[in-house]
């Protein structure tokens, strides 16, 4: 991977892409432009850059607690249902760091985050790609020709430097979901970020910790909190009753199939969306069924044994959180009775989860209507105006169009294949469109 500061000198050049942001999805597109580029004419090679406001490429690294396994097989990489013979994926890293065999004896499809983050950051060294960390992108503007069309944008650094693209990939990834009540501190904190957090927090003097949230994140947080401080209660409040089991059964994951895509975009809006919410507990509020009885028994054991440290308080919810010099002072509230209990606590743990960045401060005018949904079509590119034939195309925020991989890594490396096909079927590199050969290792059958 190649870094190229924000001073760039040859700014004013216009390249075929822009990726905004460098997190695993527009890696995997970069890893999707170098193996193009590595196998066709020199005439017909991509040019792109990317830019990350991080001043390296990390992935979650506040959430990569000891032990914790991906929930994710490891086949879903940056390449392999792309292109399986791809020198990137986890097989290569694996045979790389002189691990393959020892993988393959451990005999698990799920590596632990650890090392995938590992693997993801030695991708990310390997790519041949332009990428500038520690530069944000400001803003997007239509750059228009003179017959007033929009046939390539302006992307705007906070550097002032700007850098016209032809199209736009978007991976801003995701914002955090913050309850309106919370005010972020030292002491109440959203889990993204959780181990930095931890660091920096006051010494505890309450020994008592909360985590708001009933997911995967939730209750692994929860069972981080209670291994690491032997001396504190851990309470654990949330809507539900009790945790829920994620569905991760055969069929059921086929929602995460590069497939389901195909069907799900095709369908009606209104079957899409009874589609997703029928298929939700194989994602969002559940947690997988080891932790979950995990748990329960060290809960039980306390109850036979003693002293209590876990508590679950179900059906709840945290209704106000007021923060003094020595901790934070809770009132929980049972949705069951109507009680209240007021806890002090040292510090406040928000898995309350995340929505998709929003564009309109990014995209400006392109997307002046944010009341009404985006079309996206099936290659991921954003419906704009008549007078855009730039294209801006969405990694993140299609939930509702492409379904529940919009924002997980089970499709990154299909995804990344489509988008690049699109990108060349729609652009003219040498006074005609780029042609599409099946042999293609970027080319999906759904693109061809």
């Amino acid at each position: 991977m190649s870094e190229s500061p924000s001073d760039f000198s040859a700014a004013s050049l216009t390249v075929d892409i822009v990726g905004i942001g460098f997190g695993p999805a527009n890696l995997a597109l970069a890893i999707a432009i170098e193996e193009h580029n590595a196998n066709c004419a020199a005439v017909d090679r991509v040019t792109a850059r990317f830019f990350e406001k991080q001043d390296e490429f990390a992935w979650h690294p506040g959430m990569l607690l000891d032990g914790a396994t991906m929930q994710i097989a490891f086949p879903k990489d940056l390449v392999t249902f792309r292109n399986p013979q791809s020198g990137y994926s986890f097989f290569s890293y694996l045979h790389e760091h002189g691990r393959l065999v020892d993988f393959v004896n451990h005999q698990t499809f799920f590596p632990t985050r650890h090392e995938f983050n590992d693997y993801l950051c030695w991708a990310a060294r390997r790519v041949d790609a332009d990428v500038s960390f520690g530069t944000a992108v400001e803003a997007v503007d239509g750059n228009r020709s003179g017959d007033g069309i929009v046939d390539r944008f302006d992307v705007r650094l906070d550097d002032g430097t700007v850098v016209t693209a032809r199209n736009v990939v978007v991976a801003a990834g995701l914002v955090e979901r913050i309850p309106e009540w919370a005010q972020l501190s030292s002491r109440c904190f959203h889990n993204h970020q959780f181990l930095f957090h931890l660091d920096a927090m006051p010494a505890p003097t309450h020994n008592r910790f909360v985590v708001l949230g009933a997911g995967q994140s939730a209750a692994e947080i929860v069972d981080y909190l209670h291994s690491h401080y032997p001396n504190a209660e851990v309470h654990s409040v949330f809507s539900r009753y009790g945790y829920s089991p994620a569905d991760d059964s055969p069929y059921a994951n086929r929602i995460f199939d590069p497939e389901a895509v195909d069907a799900l975009h095709g369908a009606s809006a209104a079957e899409r969306e009874r589609i997703l919410a029928l298929h939700r507990s194989t994602n969002y509020s559940v947690v997988d069924i080891e932790l979950i009885n995990s748990l329960y028994a060290t809960e039980y054991q306390e109850m036979v044994r003693g002293p209590r440290r876990l508590f679950m308080r179900k059906a709840s919810e945290i209704t106000s959180a007021t923060e003094s010099e020595s901790g934070i002072e809770l009132t929980v509230r049972s949705n069951l009775d109507g009680l209240t209990e007021t806890l002090e606590c040292d510090a406040l743990v928000l898995a309350t989860g995340f929505t998709a960045a929003p564009l309109d401060t990014l995209l400006g005018e392109l997307v002046s209507d944010s009341s009404v949904p985006r079309t996206v079509s099936r290659d991921y590119r954003m419906a704009v105006t008549d007078d855009v034939t730039g294209g801006i195309y969405l990694q993140g925020g299609t939930e509702r169009t492409h379904g529940l991989t919009s924002s997980l890594l089970s499709n990154v490396a299909v995804r990344a294949g489509e988008i690049l096909a699109s990108v060349l079927s729609n652009q003219k590199t040498t006074g005609a469109l780029a042609s599409l050969s099946a042999q293609e290792t970027y080319v999906t059958s759904e693109a061809r």
